[in-house]
């Protein structure tokens, strides 16, 4: 249990990522958990070829690829094995979770796609955004060209095919070797500390005691993203509690739902988000009664703490830059009528302060900032190439008070609409609405 024959699974994967390629037309390619690559399949081109051209000056674009995967593995596996998520350059991919005895091993990630046409992607998304200069811009509007355009519908459809896919790859396997070696390696780390125990049992109660002191200190470590330390200090309580069950299986998974919640706690104050912790700790307290040797329940365990680690730390940017971009197509979807912060932070599952914080480190801008200038950007393309009255404009992209939309016109393009009208509009010059 919990332990997988890691070869033959990976070539079912492998045919079946294949199969999906050739019949969806969509990339695919599949991560570990620990986001890096086992396998890709590509139809066009290469997934990260746009990141890697990037990176000649964005050296830190890889590592936040790996990250986002690995946290659309993770949603995945929290929103019942489907996930539609951006990464950090706002290209469209889909995950699933392969998961072996209820944890998630593998993950099937298909894209990616633009959710929007290349030339809208381009002027906003990278040109703008990520300052390419002019002799890069050829190269990049190649590569982004390249790319498929779907909409929601077929990205949703192909995502439910991938799920598919994963659930029918989700089976218990065999122990692999290296499996094998993790699990001997950590046994052994225990047994030490068993034996550090037995032999100074006669000195004071510090070291026969319950160890509070290391669960602080693991607490710290978790919260701060330190896996190595914390692997160490768990493997430290885990003999503690070995020794004073007497080896008393049930005594041991109490102790073991203990220690879950301390994770759990650790994880929180680190920053990880609260639901989504409560929801992972529900699903795997429904778990505990599957396990049947101490072995398996200490590998499950730390499992569960990098998963916890991983949340705090590494995919915390992952998931904000995901969650911006959704904010960004609702706005670019839904300008025109009233938009609020509480509806789209309601949209994002956050609270409506922590989403204004995160929009606003983000986007170096406020949410009402945005919203306004993106309703501005639309008002102009309206000035420039229709003969719209004046009194209409506002109210098409979204301000419901006409005077609000000329002082927030005029703060964002130091002129009147109807002076920026005269000025970039010549074909419609003697219409009596530009005259107005």
């Amino acid at each position: 249990m919990l332990y997988f024959n890691s070869d033959r699974i990976e070539k079912k994967i492998i045919k079946i990522v294949k199969d999906y390629s050739l019949a969806t037309g969509s990339n695919c390619f599949v991560i570990d958990n620990k986001g890096m690559e086992i396998f890709y399949e590509h139809t066009l081109h290469n997934h990260c070829q746009l990141c890697s051209f990037l990176a000649d000056e964005k050296k830190h674009y890889p590592a936040h690829c790996r990250h986002s995967h690995l946290y659309g593995g993770y949603q995945a596996e929290r929103f019942g094995g489907s996930y539609i998520y951006f990464c950090p350059l706002s290209l469209l991919f889909w995950a699933s979770p392969i998961m072996i005895d209820g944890m998630k091993e593998f993950t099937l990630i298909g894209g990616p796609a633009l959710l929007i046409a290349a030339d809208e992607y381009l002027t906003e998304e990278v040109l703008l955004k990520h300052k390419i200069v002019d002799h890069k811009q050829a190269i990049i509007k190649e590569h982004i060209h390249s790319l498929p355009y779907i909409e929601t519908q077929k990205a949703s459809s192909l995502a439910e095919l991938l799920k598919s896919i994963a659930i029918s790859l989700s089976k218990e396997q065999e122990v692999s070797l290296e499996q094998k070696k993790i699990l001997l390696q950590q046994q052994s780390r225990i047994s030490e500390y068993i034996q550090y125990i037995k032999e100074n049992k006669d000195q004071p109660m510090q070291v026969t005691s319950y160890p509070l002191k290391k669960e602080q200190e693991l607490i710290q470590y978790i919260s701060k993203g330190q896996k190595a330390e914390a692997q160490r200090l768990l493997n430290e309580i885990l003999g503690y509690v070995f020794f004073a069950s007497g080896q008393d299986f049930n005594v041991i998974k109490l102790r073991t739902l203990e220690l879950l919640v301390l994770l759990s706690r650790a994880a929180i104050n680190g920053g990880a988000d609260v639901e989504e912790i409560f929801g992972l700790n529900y699903k795997y307290i429904n778990l505990l009664d599957n396990f049947k040797t101490i072995e398996e329940l200490t590998f499950w365990l730390s499992k569960i703490m990098f998963r916890f680690t991983d949340l705090v730390f590494d995919l915390k940017e992952a998931k904000h830059a995901d969650l911006i971009h959704k904010a960004l197509r609702y706005i670019q979807s839904n300008y025109q009528g009233k938009i609020t912060l509480e509806e789209v932070a309601t949209l994002v599952n956050l609270s409506p302060s922590y989403f204004s914080k995160v929009f606003k480190e983000g986007m170096n801008c406020s949410f009402t900032g945005y919203l306004n200038r993106y309703r501005i950007d639309q008002s102009k393309l309206l000035l420039k190439t229709t003969a719209i009255p004046l009194s209409e404009i506002g109210a098409l992209v979204g301000f419901e008070d006409q005077s609000y939309f000329t002082k927030i016109f005029k703060k964002n393009t130091g002129m009147l609409p109807g002076k920026y009208r005269r000025s970039n509009l010549s074909i419609f010059q003697n219409t009596p609405e530009i005259r107005n």
